[in-house]
């Protein structure tokens, strides 16, 4: 029986250097160490092309290789008929090929020394095992399927984001033995992503950010495709690009009132997979581990299937949300509602320092938050000190021009999620409280002092 591809796909982990046999054009064969080969479908392979060695002049000249891979788990070994098809030079299968070869580079000591020029294409012609002494497969940590289904049914009874982001954590800790998870979300204009949600860190990092394009999670989410490396590798860890960032544009006083992503101090295993919805990049998963080769392809091909359902589970929810609203009819409070007494606040006033240029906010000078978060919160606390509202409602920040949010859908409910942990990450004296679908209140325990700073510092 022919050996199917996905059927040896541990022997493209990259943990035991591969061989690739090729031949000039005059017959004259070549055997070289293969740094990377990954699966790229149930018929084609990609090796990295690092130099223009021996073995790319053999291949160009002669479209035909041997390859002679182990497997890490079994100690099982195939070799692999090849024909080269293509070499790609960016994209996401090129970015993939390059994240891990960092990987690699810095857990063989090599970091500096290789760098990615393309990702050789190959169609498998054949594979065939080496006859050979091999040893039992290990089990599996769990079954995969079985932890999908189980995290699909329980998503399933929530109904509004923040409890499903809790228990989108929850299943992949319970289920999937995934310990450390963030979720982040794509920022209006398609630029940063935002930590909503994590699990598994001392410091949530909820609101903290990043560039699309920085880091592991930052690829994932600019070429739309899981990024998964096995081995720690600096040149990619996400907190070390946030800093080298700020600094390439001058900012890096900032570096101090930024809200430091969540990470483990010593990761060694990092997947990040893209949360998409009818093609459209709501956010990332990112997940890591203190253990290599934690996160096999089993693992990439479950996690990207749950983050499909997430993407389209917060989809619906955004358009049931807008449609419930539209529904209701407008900003009038349910009955009852507007006759809830208003809190008694005490105590000195609490200083809001609010700044224009980026909409950041500052309680007794300790930094909040920024953005359109902070946005909304100046909006909500102005209309509670000159109006004394208490009461809000998700429809009227929509239309608030004050706010300034998208036409389109707008992760409004993320953004206030992410509001209302901040404050109370923050032990801050006011608090958001959620009073119905699409409605709540802004609790407030001591007296405010609105401080506006305008775009040029006045």
């Amino acid at each position: 029986m022919r050996i199917k591809l996905d059927a040896i796909r541990e022997c493209l982990e990259g943990v035991i250097p591969g061989n690739i046999a090729t031949r000039a054009a005059d017959g004259t064969p070549n055997i070289a160490y293969l740094s990377q080969a990954k699966y790229v479908d149930s018929e084609h392979v990609a090796l990295s092309y690092q130099f223009f060695n021996t073995t790319r002049r053999n291949i160009l000249a002669f479209p035909y290789a041997r390859v002679s891979l182990i497997n890490p788990l079994t100690g099982a070994h195939c070799r692999l008929s090849l024909r080269y098809l293509r070499t790609e030079e960016a994209g996401p299968l090129f970015e993939n090929m390059k994240v891990r070869l960092a990987g690699i580079a810095s857990h063989t000591g090599m970091s500096g020394v290789f760098r990615l020029l393309g990702a050789d294409v190959y169609r498998v012609l054949d594979i065939e095992q080496v006859p050979g002494y091999t040893l039992p497969a290990p089990p599996p940590p769990c079954n995969l399927l079985a932890a999908l289904r189980a995290s699909a049914e329980r998503l399933c009874g929530c109904g509004d984001l923040d409890s499903m982001l809790a228990e989108f954590l929850v299943c992949l800790e319970q289920f999937f033995d995934i310990r450390h998870a963030m979720v982040l979300l794509l920022d209006e204009a398609g630029e940063r992503l935002y930590t909503v949600a994590s699990r598994g860190y001392a410091e949530s990092g909820v609101g903290s950010e990043i560039a699309v394009g920085d880091g592991v999670i930052g690829v994932a989410a600019r070429e739309r495709t899981p990024i998964r490396i096995g081995h720690f590798t600096a040149e990619y860890s996400y907190g070390r690009a946030i800093r080298e960032s700020l600094t390439r544009r001058g900012l890096a006083g900032a570096v101090e009132t930024e809200i430091p992503l969540p990470g483990l101090p010593e990761s060694r295993s990092q997947l990040a997979v893209p949360i998409k919805a009818c093609q459209r990049l709501t956010g990332v998963l990112y997940v890591e581990s203190p253990q290599d080769l934690r996160f096999s392809y089993d693992d990439e091909d479950a996690l990207v299937a749950l983050a499909g359902q997430l993407g389209v589970a917060i989809r619906l929810l955004q358009q049931g949300q807008e449609g419930a609203e539209c529904a209701e009819g407008g900003d009038q409070p349910p009955v009852g509602e507007a006759a809830v007494p208003a809190v008694p606040v005490a105590g000195a006033p609490l200083r809001v320092r609010h700044y224009a240029e980026n909409d950041s906010v500052f309680l007794d000078g300790d930094y909040l938050i920024k953005g359109v978060a902070g946005s909304i919160f100046w909006a909500l606390v102005r209309d509670y000190d000159g109006k004394g509202q208490q009461h809000f409602s998700n429809r009227e920040l929509r239309l608030d021009p004050r706010i300034r949010l998208p036409d389109i859908s707008d992760n409004l409910e993320a953004r206030l999620i992410l509001l209302a942990r901040r404050l109370v990450e923050r032990a801050a004296p006011l608090r958001i409280e959620k009073t119905g679908r699409g409605r709540f209140r802004l609790h407030v325990e001591r007296p405010l002092s609105l401080v506006e700073i305008a775009g040029d510092g006045s």
